[in-house]
């Protein structure tokens, strides 16, 4: 995780947990004026736009006076959804049994896009099980990371 995905999460996480929101994770794209912010929140439930608007409200008020990004940005406030992501190492444990899309920040095995079953996890890394190969992919090598919704 980038030293500014850290510092976001530390200042944002703590804001959407008092309003009784479980912040499930936050992405930061730093592209000059195209920046963005998404802060994905979520609970029991699960999140209506007026959760989306009240958090966003919040956090806004936050970023203005605590000013952590120097560039232009757009937030965004959304509930992870159907291809939710994953961020930590717990999310993979909780899924485990969905399928699921990964792509590394960098070659594993001589590939970066991974898609198939979650096995779980063990220590620090992620076990996907990809046609009949298991993989091991250390979570600081992933870039990016979602379930695959299954409409069975």
């Amino acid at each position: 995780m980038s030293s500014k995905l850290e510092e976001l999460q530390a200042l944002l996480a703590p804001v959407v947990v008092a309003l009784g929101y479980e912040c499930w994770g936050i992405e930061f794209s730093a592209q000059g004026r195209h920046s963005m912010l998404r802060v994905y929140i979520d609970k029991e439930g699960g999140v209506l736009v007026d959760d989306c608007a009240i958090v966003s409200r919040q956090i806004s008020g936050v970023l203005d006076v605590e000013d952590p990004i120097a560039v232009e940005y757009t937030l965004e406030v959304s509930s992870p959804g159907m291809e939710r992501p994953l961020f930590t190492i717990e999310q993979f444990a909780k899924f485990a049994g969905e399928q699921v899309k990964i792509k590394l920040r960098s070659p594993f095995e001589g590939r970066r896009n991974f898609q198939g079953l979650l096995r779980g996890v063990e220590e620090q890394d992620v076990v996907v099980r990809v046609d009949d190969h298991e993989f091991l992919l250390p979570i600081d090598m992933i870039d990016k990371a979602n379930i695959i919704p299954s409409f069975d």
